[in-house]
């Protein structure tokens, strides 16, 4: 969290945080492991409907950078767009084990997700789908559960702006991942 309090997201910035602790805004009371990360979306998901303040959103994993210059053109396109919005790399779900309510939805590539206030608002917090299931093909699911696939407007983000795992540009190089619990 240090990372990007020392980048142009400190302000800007809501942490989803097991436990409370320094810089937690958000905090779901419960162990997340890379297996319960769909139980933390839930939570993550919940707790935004509360920012009402707020027009657009921004799910970013921590172990990818996206660059402000984007970020701000994606705010001035989109801002008081007329239907929901949901930025990411879009791919379609599917399970052979666990066939229900997120077999082929459509969602993002959990690394970078933006969305807007009129997503937020048609959201299915209550969506039921059996076993552990990845975090992404879950919000996916809430989002054509609670708003309807055809009626958001699905946007393929720019991968040249945003960062997984590594950042190179010019002389630069850091490893984003370079935590131990990656």
């Amino acid at each position: 969290m240090q990372f990007y309090q020392n980048t142009w997201l400190r302000n800007y910035l809501y942490p989803v945080c097991d436990w409370p602790g320094p810089g937690c805004k958000i905090v779901c009371h419960r162990l997340s492991t890379y297996r319960s990360l769909h139980k933390k979306t839930k939570c993550f998901a919940r707790a935004i409907k509360r920012f009402e303040d707020k027009e657009l959103f921004i799910k970013l994993d921590d172990d990818a950078l996206v660059d402000i210059e984007y970020v701000i053109g994606l705010i001035k396109k989109y801002q008081g767009y007329h239907k929901p919005v949901y930025i990411s790399d879009h791919q379609r779900a599917g399970s052979r084990k666990y066939p229900d309510a997120l077999n082929g939805v459509q969602y993002g590539n959990g690394k970078f997700y933006m969305f807007n206030r009129k997503l937020v608002q048609c959201l299915d917090l209550d969506i039921k789908y059996r076993g552990s299931r990845n975090e992404d093909s879950v919000f996916g699911g809430m989002v054509s559960n609670g708003c309807g696939e055809n009626n958001v407007e699905y946007v393929q983000e720019d991968d040249r702006w945003i960062w997984h795992k590594e950042y190179t540009n010019k002389n630069k190089h850091i490893d984003l991942s370079f935590i131990k619990n990656h």
